[in-house]
């Protein structure tokens, strides 16, 4: 454990001599954020949602149909009560949930307004607000064709009926979009900084010919290595604790969920950035290779594939089946539903445990092949 202090005390003093460095290491992440925490989400289709038809009637299925034939909306479940819509929503699975109430269908018949209910999901303010748009454009053109087919008919002095949506945001009810892209941002930036400084100070090493000299003392392989990656572990809480708070104090994002379960499961997300940021080390010989090998192979597909960016349900199928293989896809997920919807391991232990098999992969695979270009 001396000798795996000593190590990791090298790192830091090369760091520190290093400005350039040092600047990547706290400064990027911050201008990083503030940057991106401002960028505009792109539209959507195919909207997921779920039903909860109370009314049962030949007129509320009519209505659902609306939605349906629209090309906007994919129902993905029926359910029978409002309490069973909650699952639905905080485990991602829809962004709208349409509620009929009972005798909608009587309610028309009787000329009289039939209300039914939306429930957003507002954890990603930019699907809520187009999901919303879609769906009382729709709601509004089936309340028009119900007036012109009954004008004819209608009694003297009565009014044609109407739907009126009765509208809920959950978990962001002021649709801001920054609510959704900050936390994004965070993840992003502890991929960028933990892998660049790992393939980066590896790489130096050979450059200036300091690694040949470490490997000619008494050190050994196993506490070469984590002298190396402990520092970058130890940054990656320093810029995480950094993001976080401009996230919350600078763009006033809600932090509802655990701050310790948010840490935790950080660091299994880094088990990844680690191994392969030692991996790209392995594969480049300057420093220059480091960062081409990482911005075009790993950061560019993280960042369009992972749904930061683009919402992996508008890619196509095939695209779709590779983000799976993408850790930040998962990480995303997490910090998002941490961030805005509060919810727990219990909820999200379904993208956890990607993120442990691909970490104990990659960084096992990364170190292995590290150990042998050492030998």
């Amino acid at each position: 454990m001396r000798t795996i202090y000593h190590i990791i005390i090298k790192e830091f003093l090369q760091l520190r001599r290093d400005r350039r460095m040092l600047v990547l290491s706290f400064l990027g992440p911050v201008i990083q954020l503030v940057l991106l925490g401002y960028a505009a989400t792109t539209d959507i289709k195919s909207i997921p949602m779920v039903v909860c038809d109370l009314d049962k009637s030949s007129a509320s299925r009519e209505f659902i149909a609306q939605f349906t034939n629209s090309g906007y909306f994919v129902v993905e479940d029926q359910v029978h009560s409002i309490g069973q819509i909650d699952a639905h929503i905080e485990h991602g699975d829809a962004w709208l949930a349409l509620v009929i109430p009972p005798r909608f269908g009587a309610h028309l018949l009787a000329y009289q307004p039939a209300m039914v209910q939306l429930i957003a999901d507002g954890s990603d303010a930019n699907s809520a607000n187009i999901s919303l748009g879609y769906a009382t454009q729709i709601i509004g053109t089936y309340s028009r064709s119900i007036v012109t087919e009954v004008r004819e008919r209608i009694p003297f002095g009565m009014k044609p009926a109407r739907v009126m949506p009765e509208i809920r945001v959950w978990y962001n009810a002021e649709l801001e979009s920054r609510n959704f892209m900050v936390p994004g941002v965070v993840a992003l930036v502890l991929m960028i900084v933990t892998m660049t400084l790992t393939s980066l100070g590896v790489v130096k090493e050979k450059e200036i010919g300091t690694l040949e000299q470490l490997l000619v003392t008494p050190i050994k392989p196993y506490q070469l290595i984590i002298g190396k990656l402990l520092p970058f572990v130890i940054i990656g809480a320093i810029d995480v604790t950094f993001v976080l708070a401009v996230a919350r104090f600078w763009f006033d994002v809600p932090l509802q969920g655990s701050v310790l379960l948010l840490y935790g499961l950080s660091g299994l997300f880094v088990l990844t950035t680690l191994g392969l940021g030692l991996f790209v080390s392995t594969i480049s010989r300057t420093q220059q290779q480091a960062m081409m090998t990482a911005q075009f192979f790993f950061f560019m597909p993280f960042i369009f594939l992972s749904g930061f960016a683009f919402p992996i349900e508008n890619m196509p199928a095939i695209i779709q089946y590779i983000t799976y293989v993408i850790p930040l896809r998962y990480f995303i997920v997490i910090i998002r539903g941490i961030f805005l919807k509060g919810v727990g391991i219990g909820e999200l232990w379904t993208q956890a445990l990607p993120l442990v098999i691909f970490g104990v992969i990659i960084l096992t695979l990364s170190v292995l092949r590290f150990r042998r270009k050492l030998g």
